[in-house]
């Protein structure tokens, strides 16, 4: 008489009966973890024997998306007891890649009803050289080549982004994400800490840093030697043969590339003259600085390009503090190409580096000041706390009465990506940082470029504060417009510059440094040139300041 309760948990995958030699690999696991299986862990084997990976599991078993539960019981268990009943079969260590290799290495061990019976691996692997090598393969454990990483075990916070972007990546199986932020922003850290936490779910993961701008011909040439090392490389062959066959190797395996600091190999070349209507207007040449690669690395764009429009199972993941010019055509909500714009820290978060930097938790007020002006950007945090702590004998509250916040390698970091920008995109920055309200696309005055037509003008402003958008210096946020009046209230897209005071701070002492040089220059500079902002800059200069000290 069957025992209640039980036929439910049998009738679960059971399909997998027909296939394999399920009471031989419950009786061998068992000897492996020293006692029987529970009828759970035997659910879980039979949904991998029957190829379902541990989300459909999941979605079969508890009606859920989430996988967290399946993967645990996985990891700690049956992939553990595979791993010590198969090594101690071959002699050797043998591991589990990952939920997909499971029915391979339980196939080639003789589990599978569809194979002649055969000895054990051991036998096996002294009945032919072929044999031995196809054997031998299974030994190999997962490969992972971290590069210039750093050290994350300090890294706390971003529990949301994470669990989205490793959705993306394990779930929906984007094949190329980019992570953007400002300097300091903690980009690369996260993408280390991303890349750990996931990397149980590739057979590769490996993780380089552009930061001293290597050329693409030695990327290309040192992952291929890391996923084919038996590969003969031809120098000789063209980029685009040698990217397929990049693809090629990401479509045979799991792979996990992450390439950081991209934002290295972009520069801003000026754009060509912007088309006029009038002889006047074209005695004003303007032109767009566009995000483009610096000279001899146009490659990785046509790799970042193939490896997003292509199809395969592995996945790019890029960070930067501006958007390399491919994805915007290629990525969408949709899509298996997706893009991430990583804001500053919680407060609570932000804290715990603070407290780290040696600040008691008496210091609360002033912390949370100090991470407002900053806004959570933990770099920042950290370089500043460390002034503190030197020069202002921890007192957050002198340091910030003396009333510098850019500073050191905190305005080395911002001059590098205000650098880049055209006298447009400066214009842009300097009224946003004299209006610090949100505004959309329509408060801005389109003669805040003088001399041309207020269509042209309204253009180029449209191209500019997309630009900024992309170079992570101005975000998007909405805002329910006509508040007093009568009509439906209406979600307005609206801009403003990125968030902390800091940054305003520090475009307002470049404005002012503007200024100071307009006595010298003032017909060369775009800036002083326009009526608005020359007025507005004698009326609101002290204004501003004083409010960014707020």
């Amino acid at each position: 008489m069957m025992v209640l309760g039980s036929q439910p948990v049998e009738e679960e995958f059971i399909e997998a009966q027909k296939n394999w030699e399920l009471e031989k690999l419950y009786l061998d696991l068992a000897s492996a973890k020293r006692k029987a299986l529970t009828p759970l862990e035997k659910k879980f084997l039979r949904g991998l024997l029957c190829g379902c990976s541990p989300a459909e599991i999941a979605n079969r078993v508890y009606q859920s998306r989430s996988s967290s539960t399946v993967r645990v019981y996985l990891s700690n268990g049956l992939y553990k007891y595979i791993e010590d009943m198969l090594s101690t079969q071959a002699g050797y260590s043998v591991k589990v890649k990952n939920w997909s290799h499971v029915t391979h290495l339980l196939e080639k061990a003789g589990y599978k009803k569809s194979w002649i019976q055969l000895n054990p691996i051991v036998t096996l692997i002294k009945d032919t050289q072929e044999q031995e090598t196809e054997l031998i393969e299974l030994k190999s454990p997962k490969i992972q080549d971290w590069g210039e990483a750093v050290d994350v075990s300090g890294f706390c916070g971003r529990t949301t982004e994470l669990a989205t972007v490793s959705d993306w990546i394990l779930q929906q199986r984007c094949r190329l994400v980019v992570l953007l932020g400002m300097g300091g922003i903690g980009k690369t850290a996260f993408s280390i800490k991303l890349a750990e936490g996931i990397q149980d779910q590739f057979e590769y993961v490996i993780w380089r840093s552009l930061h001293l701008c290597p050329s693409i011909d030695v990327i290309l040439s040192n992952i291929m030697q890391i996923l084919s090392p038996t590969l003969e490389i031809d120098q000789t062959a063209t980029l685009n043969s040698r990217i397929s066959q990049l693809i090629q190797s990401l479509r045979n395996a799991r792979c996990l590339l992450v390439l950081d600091h991209v934002d290295s190999i972009l520069s801003s070349a000026d754009g060509e003259n912007t088309e006029v209507s009038s002889p006047t207007e074209r005695n004003t040449p303007y032109v767009i600085s566009q995000i483009r690669y610096r000279p001899g690395y146009e490659g990785y764009g046509e790799l970042i390009r193939r490896v997003g429009d292509s199809q395969h199972q592995s996945c790019l993941l890029l960070t930067s503090r501006q958007k390399p010019p491919e994805i915007a055509a290629i990525e969408g909500k949709k899509l298996p190409v997706r893009s991430v714009n990583l804001t500053g820290l919680s407060k609570k978060d932000s804290l715990v580096i603070l407290k780290a930097k040696g600040f008691a938790e008496l210091q609360y007020t002033e912390c949370s000041v100090l991470i407002d002006y900053y806004a959570g950007n933990p770099l920042f945090l950290k370089l500043v706390a460390t002034t503190i702590q030197d020069l202002f004998g921890g007192s957050i509250y002198e340091f910030l009465e003396q009333g510098t916040l850019a500073f050191g390698d905190i305005r080395r970091i911002l001059d590098q990506q205000f650098h880049p920008l055209s006298e447009l995109e400066t214009s842009i920055i300097y009224w946003l940082a004299l209006n610090p309200d949100c505004a959309s696309m329509l408060t801005v005055p389109s003669n805040i470029i003088p001399g041309l037509s207020p269509r042209l003008a309204q253009r180029l402003i449209l191209e500019t504060i997309e630009l900024l958008q992309r170079r992570s210096l101005i975000e998007k946020a909405k805002v329910r417009s006509d508040v007093n009046s009568t009509a439906p209230l209406m979600n307005t897209q609206v801009f403003c510059l990125s968030p902390g005071i800091v940054f305003r701070d520090y475009v307002i002492e470049r404005l002012m440094e503007e200024n100071f040089k307009s006595h010298l220059a003032a017909e060369s500079n775009l800036l002083l040139r326009n009526p608005i902002l020359a007025a507005q800059l004698k009326i609101d200069m002290k204004k501003s300041i004083v409010n960014s000290k707020v």
